[in-house]
């Protein structure tokens, strides 16, 4: 665990270094490249699909399962991914994706692993999810660029977010960048600076916004939008309950100035607190 005075690009250069300087070993400097490539494409290839499908309202996606079949396998799609992810961040879960690659290399790619499968299974939700043929509304003129405008800022915020709690926890790139050096993985510290000032969950609640900032409804996009806000409000209990064993002291001191998901709305209360008293000292 890196210290708290550890600077997120000063850590991300570091780490990159050490990577384009690799133990030698050319078996383990394969398997790492190898992880990395593939975990960093099918990331690429899954945050792509999600800004298109969901600019769309899912009505863009190519699943072609006839219907009323299809509502059985949308359910699906949403479901396997909040189930899978919340699986693999248990303690059975972490050993599962230690030994998802054999050998003696399967824990420090955990990061990278369980990157990658996130990674599909987005992708596989976004790109086979079967629309209904269905829109609702579709925002035009003026509201379509306030709205995208809106989309927009609501994945900018998502980038900071994700920056903020530590960009090669996020991507992946942890695992196998440790890999290249032949050591183990150094994670981020407790994450408290940026967006983590103002709220615990910044992540979740940012890629809440993304699903309620689209330009063209349809019953998918909100069904889908119902039902990961769902997620991206309980799943964090899991992780808090992880942060309080992790962290002990510091994460329920961090707990108890920092709200869950809504933004606390500070006043100094100087000015009023003045005025009341200000009669009084008449008397």
């Amino acid at each position: 665990m890196t210290s708290p005075g550890d600077g997120h690009l000063k850590r991300l250069l570091r780490l990159a270094n050490g990577a384009l300087s690799p133990e030698p070993g050319a078996g383990r400097i394969m398997i790492a490249l190898g992880f990395g490539l593939v975990t960093h494409i099918v990331f690429a290839l899954a945050v792509a699909a999600m800004v298109i499908a969901m600019f769309f309202g899912m009505g863009k996606s190519l699943g072609t399962v006839p219907w009323p079949a299809a509502a059985l396998t949308n359910a699906l799609l949403i479901l396997q991914f909040p189930l899978a992810h919340s699986l693999l961040m248990t303690g059975r879960g972490m050993k599962w994706l230690a030994r998802f690659v054999p050998g003696p290399h399967g824990a420090t790619l955990g990061t990278t692993t369980y990157a990658m499968i996130a990674s599909l299974q987005l992708l596989a939700l976004f790109v086979l999810w079967t629309p209904s043929g269905i829109v609702w509304w579709q925002a035009e003129g003026w509201a379509f660029y306030l709205v995208t405008a809106l989309y927009v800022a609501s994945w900018a915020l998502l980038i900071k977010a994700s920056w903020d709690a530590g960009a090669e926890v996020q991507s992946g790139a942890l695992g196998w960048m440790s890999l290249m050096q032949n050591a183990k993985p150094v994670f981020p510290d407790m994450p408290t600076t940026g967006l983590f000032r103002v709220i615990r969950q910044p992540i979740y609640v940012a890629f809440a916004l993304t699903l309620w900032t689209v330009p063209i409804w349809t019953p998918d996009q909100l069904t889908l939008a119902i039902a990961l806000t769902t997620y991206c409000l309980a799943a964090p209990m899991l992780k808090e309950r992880r942060f309080e064993k992790r962290f002990g002291r510091r994460f329920e001191d961090y707990k108890k100035d920092v709200p869950y998901a809504v933004p606390k709305l500070r006043f100094t209360g100087r000015s009023s607190a003045q005025g009341l008293r200000h009669p009084a000292s008449k008397n």
